[in-house]
């Protein structure tokens, strides 16, 4: 289940990213279905997860569009709502040659979506296995959404603000987040390497989370479990030399990590981020967001993946 934002994208792609004030010449345009949440739920759901979200949608064609979109990759909206005068979440996305990207988001009706939201989906919290929210919505409702489930809560500090509240950080099961929203929340100047990414899971855990997975792109993902806090791990990332966008990546990862966990739950979590970066390798081989989620067909059976302690 998804407590979460939905959106469309409009990506654009260019030789390469530009500098401030810049104009560039672009070889192409798409538009597609996004938002960090939509994603997730999607991604989960190609991979076969029962998945439903709880969100707003505005009252325009974007919105109509998008409930027949996640009809079709059947994702429950029984608990989306559309609503009058707000304009459905846009996220324009720059793409390099390289794959890589810059976002921009406009929430649009999904900062309508409130505490009361999540007391009305009590049916789905009662049943869900794992509940992933992010910081595309109000954070009161996700802080709501974070403290009345009782499974595996997976938060996804998206995009990521400084002084994080720490009742969020305490209150999910898993704390998510990528090399830049690790710096963020850390107060880190950077994150690039190894040793950097363990030192800031230790700060995480001081902070109160509960276990980490900080995502490292092509070096794949390290993580601490409040369990264990002196044991660090680190799962490598399946190597792309085709890389074509990056764009929806980490959603993917996101995505796959909830489904593995909730259908392997006997697998240790190196089983269940190494099937992860399998899926966000597929991911980045293709064009556009939610169009390039693999089926689980289209990515290997659960294999024995490598891990290092660190």
């Amino acid at each position: 289940m998804r407590q979460n934002i939905k959106g469309w994208c409009l990506s654009l792609y260019a030789n390469r990213l530009p500098k401030a004030g810049e104009t560039l010449h672009g070889h192409k345009f798409m538009t597609g279905f996004g938002g960090k949440g939509a994603n997730q739920c999607v991604a989960a759901a190609r991979l076969g997860a029962s998945t439903a979200m709880v969100a707003k949608l505005g009252d325009d064609t974007w919105g109509n569009n998008y409930l027949e979109q996640l009809r079709s990759e059947n994702v429950n909206v029984d608990f989306i709502q559309q609503c009058k005068n707000e304009t459905t979440g846009i996220a324009q996305i720059c793409v390099s040659d390289s794959g890589e990207n810059h976002i921009v988001i406009v929430v649009g009706a999904n900062n309508l979506l409130s505490g009361d939201d999540v007391k009305k989906a009590k049916v789905l919290f009662d049943r869900a296995k794992v509940l992933i929210c992010q910081f595309e919505t109000p954070l009161d409702a996700t802080l709501e959404a974070l403290r009345a489930f009782k499974g595996i809560s997976i938060l996804n500090t998206a995009p990521a603000v400084e002084d994080t509240p720490v009742d969020l950080i305490k209150s999910a099961t898993i704390l998510c987040l990528n090399e830049t929203e690790a710096a963020i929340t850390t107060g880190s100047e950077q994150i690039s390497t190894l040793t950097q990414a363990k030192v800031a899971v230790e700060h995480l855990l001081e902070m109160g989370a509960n276990n980490v997975i900080i995502t490292l792109g092509a070096m794949g993902a390290v993580y601490a479990r409040r369990e264990e806090p002196e044991t660090f791990i680190h799962v490598p990332a399946v190597k792309v030399n085709d890389v074509v966008d990056t764009t929806g990546a980490g959603d993917a990862f996101i995505g796959a990590l909830a489904y593995y966990m909730a259908h392997y739950p006997e697998f240790p979590w190196h089983q269940h981020i190494g099937a992860a970066n399998q899926v966000a390798a597929y991911s980045v081989r293709h064009p556009g967001t939610q169009a390039s989620f693999p089926k689980l067909e289209q990515v290997n059976k659960l294999t024995e993946f490598a891990w290092y302690e660190i």
